[in-house]
């Protein structure tokens, strides 16, 4: 007898190349004893919306968004969830037969890396926010049910960090967290806890705020991981800061997603622990292959 074809889910965005998603998900998978399979959809500008319904319509079950779609995403469900409405922005979606459903994990997924996984409490902190797209958005409602006792939002364009805050204003107010937005050139303050949820990784660029951002042993998290985020967070470790990489967000929300889709919640620890031996395991081979190279021009 033939075994049932396995369910396909994706995660979508551009650049999509080094998502470790598919890593992730087939670990949780083998955990749990779920039949799936897990792709990358590549979705240059313009073409998202398109991407989505044709994996929809091949058979696809579900998908995670990346950046730059987070925002898009929501505005494609039936049915969104509270987090990912109160975000305006969705970095799950599952295509149920009622309708296509929306939802957030990225919030989940960075409270817990960062309670659980660093160990830092959120209650009480003093937290910056750096940027206010789909990333930053999807982790500030969250961020302000921990109770922090001040959360600011700094982004390149004030008007954009201004719309954010005045959309969670209520919640924080809940919650009793003081909440406003600034430029990024104007984090003249030090903060306990410090994330940076703009594209200045990707892009390779220098750290968007000065360094006096960073209270004595503040927690420096920067929700990339691998390459793209190490210059970031080197910096931050120059400034007395504790660095920590988005690699534990990343397999926290993907749990979250993979319980939304299948009903199961996976062991996060032993996918977290593979994923950082993989890393060190290839930054070994570029340091070993640096060290390499002048003995190559020699010869």
């Amino acid at each position: 007898m033939n075994s049932p074809t396995p369910d396909r889910y994706a995660v979508l965005g551009h650049p999509v190349a080094h998502s470790r998603s598919p890593f992730i998900h087939a670990q949780f998978a083998q955990q749990t004893g779920q039949s799936l399979v897990y792709e990358r959809v590549d979705c240059p500008p313009g073409s998202f919306k398109a991407a989505v319904q044709a994996f929809a319509a091949s058979g696809g079950r579900g998908c995670n968004i990346t950046v730059p779609n987070k925002f898009e995403a929501a505005a494609l469900a039936r049915h969104v969830c509270p987090r990912a409405a109160l975000a305006g922005a969705a970095n799950v979606l599952h295509f149920a037969a009622d309708g296509w459903q929306a939802y957030n994990t990225d919030g989940l997924g960075l409270l817990r890396d960062i309670q659980t996984g660093a160990g830092r409490p959120l209650q009480g902190q003093q937290v910056l926010l750096i940027g206010a797209g789909g990333a930053g958005a999807g982790v500030l409602g969250p961020l302000l049910q921990a109770r922090p006792a001040s959360v600011q939002v700094a982004n390149r364009t004030a008007e954009t960090a201004q719309n954010l805050v005045q959309r969670h204003q209520a919640w924080a107010t809940e919650h009793g967290a003081k909440l406003s937005a600034t430029t990024l050139a104007a984090t003249d303050a030090a903060y306990d806890i410090v994330i940076n949820a703009s594209a200045s990784s990707l892009q390779g660029a220098t750290s968007p705020v000065p360094a006096a951002v960073f209270a004595p042993g503040a927690l420096a998290i920067d929700l990339m991981y691998g390459p793209a985020a190490q210059p970031w967070l080197d910096w931050a470790r120059l400034h007395g800061a504790v660095p920590r990489d988005g690699l534990g967000m990343l397999v926290e929300q993907a749990a979250e997603a993979f319980w939304l889709w299948r009903g199961v919640r996976p062991d996060t620890a032993p996918v977290l622990l593979a994923l950082r031996q993989e890393f060190q395991q290839g930054m070994r081979e570029n340091l070993r292959d640096n060290l390499r190279e002048p003995l190559r021009e020699a010869d």
